[in-house]
């Protein structure tokens, strides 16, 4: 017997366990008995202790809009749609899965609890090569490539094949492999250049859109470029690349590659949305070919003991961010988790823009959605507060109404029927944003860190607390900002409390920015964030630029320490340690320096004076 099931009477919800019979591939057992869950409800799914592989040719299909993943046809041996009150417990079982897929989909349901499982992927979805040789003058590298990324040559151009999938070289980055990490000062050396403009065109800036066209949307890709990496192979297992433009990289880093962005976010280890209540506890996830939760829509998320960290001798963990909220509400909590190596942000919490395309009528909206890996995302429900936005006059939204109902016509346009009647001085251009879909934020005791890019981006107006954590990361350990220019991640943010973390060496990638950073995309001196406490951290740095601050009012930075790692050289020694701009009613207290910078704190713009202390 594959299961067992356990259950009192016919109405009961049963307690399903499965057994080790189905180890060499549970997919076909895990689906049909979910499958059945409505006629059948289950209240718990276990496994007996051990390992299982998941492969996606008996998977559930269904085409899925992800937002920050590529959309797309996928599979999953657990379809959990339209359920409520599941706990699945692996019992300490290693889930390992091939190609891709999406371990766990959950859509459209309420408290689901997924705990003591470790999920791995039993060939990664990005590949990496060992620099063992480099000629400057020859613009060359030479790579290593182990027999686990196995690779063709194709007129030129690298691609690594596995089952079910293959990439390119595409996005690249150093790691360090003695302190298994992004390489210092990797911006020196990575991206790989892989693209030039195109050398014949024609006639093709003549081509017009009657509508708004998104040129970053996968089919637009290579318009208007070419291939400029070239390589050779020298012998089995080692080949040379020619046509990278920055410096070559240091003999002994190992490149991770990835693929082409927008091609290579396709296996997400856990998609949840529009669900109420899920808890993700005693959870490590060893890889994934996106990120490993990405929540959307769905509230009162809890993870707990939810660990990214690579296996088997990798660098790369899970290849996107490894968490991230988008539209979510109630609580969201991270805490007394590991986040490392992955290739982008330890989470990112956010709600979306969207653009005003056609006034319809005095209570109905034409909208697009403007980022490419936002299409289907809905906005919101049903009496839903939106603030209508223009960010040209403020971050703030100059107006509110309610949503009546939304017609979704297809993935980018979407018509939106209000309550009330829409201000007179609204315009196409404007922007609409859900202020009522932002959590209250908890970011307590993890370890962040020897990944890309930053830890936590954090645009949240409702409450964020981020304690006890510490922070070791190759850009910014925290980004707070507001972004409408590319991403389209809506919301500002307020009631921000920052204590009791250390922040060890951050910004060692290489880029010019502060350790804690606030930003805008626009060039303008409008308030944008409030109320921010920073207390008693720790920052052990090597270089000098600890905080940027514009666009604020209302800093309180208080009892922290400052002190110089030496743990690399500087990048950027002219840099103060404190950089303000733009920014009022700002607090720096009881602070301890011990830092090398000549200058601790400088301003910029029309601010008032400032000390430190």
């Amino acid at each position: 017997m594959s299961c067992t099931n356990k259950t009192t009477e016919e109405s009961t919800p049963e307690s399903i366990l499965f057994s080790q019979t189905i180890k060499e591939d549970a997919t076909p057992a895990v689906v049909s008995r979910i499958l059945k869950a409505k006629d059948h409800p289950i209240s718990e799914i276990k496994f007996e202790k051990g390992t299982y592989h998941f492969y996606p040719d008996k998977g559930k299909e269904s085409y899925e809009y992800i937002s920050n993943h590529c959309d797309l046809m996928v599979k999953t041996p657990f379809p959990i749609e339209d359920l409520k009150n599941i706990t699945i417990d692996g019992q300490g079982s290693t889930f390992i899965f091939h190609g891709v897929m999406i371990p766990f989909l959950i859509e459209r349901s309420t408290n689901i609890t997924v705990k003591n499982i470790t999920i791995d992927w039993s060939e990664p979805f990005h590949s990496e090569g060992l620099i063992v040789a480099n000629d400057e003058k020859e613009k060359t590298f030479d790579m290593k490539i182990s027999k686990e990324y196995p690779y063709e040559i194709r007129n030129g151009q690298l691609h690594f094949v596995k089952a079910y999938y293959e990439h390119g070289v595409g996005q690249t980055i150093l790691y360090d492999p003695e302190r298994s990490a992004i390489a210092y000062n990797t911006d020196a050396y990575t991206s790989i250049s892989t693209r030039r403009k195109a050398s014949v065109r024609n006639n093709v800036d003549a081509i017009s859109y009657k509508y708004i066209n998104d040129k970053r949307a996968p089919e637009y890709k290579y318009l208007g470029n070419e291939g400029k990496l070239t390589v050779e192979q020298l012998k089995p297992g080692v080949v040379r690349v020619h046509g990278h433009n920055k410096k070559m990289p240091p003999i002994g880093t190992i490149l991770t590659m990835k693929g082409d962005q927008g091609f290579n976010r396709i296996a997400p280890a856990f998609r949840v949305t529009h669900t109420n209540g899920f808890n993700g506890t005693n959870v490590n996830i060893h890889h994934a070919g996106g990120m490993g939760i990405i929540a959307e829509n769905s509230s009162d998320l809890i993870l707990d003991n939810f660990n990214i960290t690579p296996s088997n001798g990798r660098m790369v963990s899970t290849t996107a961010d490894a968490t991230h909220f988008v539209g979510c509400r109630g609580k969201v909590v991270l805490k007394n988790s590991t986040f490392n190596n992955q290739l982008d942000d330890a989470t990112n919490v956010h709600g979306t823009y969207q653009k005003i395309v056609d006034i319809l009528d005095d209570n109905k909206l034409g909208i697009r959605m403007m980022h490419h890996q936002q299409q289907g995302f809905e906005i919101g429900s049903k009496n839903d507060k939106i603030g209508l936005v223009r960010l040209e006059d403020s971050f703030f939204p100059y107006a509110e109404v309610s949503i009546k109902n939304i017609e979704y016509l297809n993935s980018r346009y979407q018509i939106i029927t209000f309550n009330e009647s829409l201000p007179k001085t609204l315009k196409v251009g404007d922007l609409l944003e859900n202020l009522d879909a932002y959590p209250d934020l908890l970011v307590k005791n993890c370890k962040i860190g020897s990944n890309r890019a930053r830890g936590l981006l954090i645009s949240n107006p409702v409450k964020t607390v981020i304690e006890d954590n510490v922070f070791n990361t190759e850009m910014e350990a925290i980004l707070i900002p507001v972004e409408s220019g590319h991403w389209f991640e809506s919301g500002n943010a307020a009631n921000v409390t920052i204590r009791n973390n250390v922040f060890q060496d951050c910004q060692h990638g290489g880029k010019n920015r502060g350790v804690i950073r606030f930003a805008t995309d626009d060039d303008n001196e409008f308030i944008a964030f409030k109320n921010v406490d920073i207390v008693n951290n720790t920052f052990n740095q090597f270089d000098n630029l600890i905080l940027q601050i514009t666009n604020t009012d209302g800093l309180s930075f208080t009892g922290n320490t400052i002190t110089n790692s030496g743990t690399f050289p500087m990048l950027h020694a002219k840099n103060p340690a404190i950089k303000v701009r733009s920014s009022k009613n700002l607090k720096f207290t009881n602070n301890t320096y011990k830092g090398k910078a000549k200058s601790i704190l400088e301003t910029s713009g029309k601010m008032p004076k400032i000390e430190f202390n």
